[in-house]
């Protein structure tokens, strides 16, 4: 039976980083206070120096403003200026687990990579639209592991070959701690049951490169019926500012 899974990425970018300034000014007639620079904007020591200042100086009301017409104004400072741009790859976009013998797991994987330079961390949730499913309407279960009560929030251990479904483990950087080891498996939340997604990496912290690992896992029953079996998974990478 060969079992492909999709996925699918979306990311959602916010960042907040005021700056303002005002000045006061003076002559023989008139004094005006807390008075608006637009000068000043842009980027200082770009030309071989070491170190690079970004600067904005302006407008009497900093703040984003947004329009009906669809238009955005993010008037007085810089929103975000970050040297570590937020970034987030799945190193494999399919999983195929090839011909499934019974009682014979099968495994597959890949590596998420997350860069994020926001003073608030990242997370990275992720669902599945629903169980394995062959084009008759038949499933694979997702798996309750060894003990027959892991789900999507918790994960237990499962290593016994009667116990049949679909899961995952996570190792690596920042993972959930009921991941203990390479033994432990969760189930995907599951959309068409209304699930909702699940943190599987996350920091609260600036982080500069972090690599984690989601091992795929799946075991089929003497009874499970031949065909071919899929789902779509879909990982969400939030930045936190």
């Amino acid at each position: 039976m060969s079992k492909k899974i999709c996925f699918l990425l979306i990311i959602f970018c916010l960042g907040f980083c005021p700056a303002a300034f005002a000045v006061n000014m003076f002559s023989d007639d008139y004094q005006i206070q807390w008075g608006n620079i637009n000068i000043g904007s842009g980027k200082v020591g770009q030309g071989g120096e070491p170190y690079q200042l970004g600067i904005t100086m302006g407008q009497i009301a900093p703040g984003l403003y947004s329009f009906e017409n669809g238009y955005i104004v993010k008037a007085g400072f810089q929103y975000i200026h970050s040297i570590i741009p937020f970034y987030f790859k799945i190193s494999k976009l399919a999983i195929d687990f090839g011909t499934l013998s019974p009682e014979t797991p099968a495994i597959d994987g890949l590596n998420l990579i997350v860069k994020a330079g926001g003073a608030g961390g990242y997370q990275v949730l992720a669902f599945e639209d629903h169980p394995l499913r062959s084009d008759f309407g038949l499933d694979i279960p997702d798996t309750t592991c060894d003990t027959g009560i892991c789900d999507e929030s918790d994960a237990d251990p499962w290593t016994q070959t009667n116990k049949y479904g679909f899961g995952f483990n996570m190792s690596g950087d920042h993972i959930p701690q009921d991941f203990v080891d390479s033994t432990y498996f969760r189930q995907f939340a599951d959309q068409e049951s209304g699930e909702t997604a699940k943190v599987i990496m996350g920091s609260e912290a600036v982080t500069r490169a972090a690599t984690s690992s989601a091992t795929f896992k799946v075991n089929i029953s003497p009874l499970q019926q031949a065909g071919n079996y899929k789902n779509s998974l879909v990982f969400i990478a939030v930045p936190k500012y």
